[in-house]
């Protein structure tokens, strides 16, 4: 595991320990690597839904309310096992 060092600002740093204690966090390496972790899994969310939005209105076919649904419901699974 590789070391990563930096800096914060007091008034930072006061406002993480707040919050570490508050939500029981016993350590800043904890804390720290939990909100990279949820921010790079909100970033590739971000990322599934844009390309689902990109892909919304895509077709210039006429598509029954059927094949729409069926569609949807394939998106869907795909991005929910993509999220997991």
């Amino acid at each position: 595991m590789e070391a990563v060092s930096l800096k914060l600002e007091d008034s930072f740093l006061h406002d993480i320990e707040k919050t570490m204690k508050r939500f029981r966090y016993t350590t800043k390496t904890e804390f720290i690597r939990e909100a990279i972790r949820d921010k790079i899994h909100d970033l590739e969310k971000e990322e599934v839904l844009l390309r689902a939005k990109n892909l919304y209105g895509a077709s210039k076919r006429n598509t029954t309310d059927a094949e729409l649904h069926k569609a949807r419901e394939k998106a869907f699974r795909e991005l929910d096992e993509e999220l997991k």
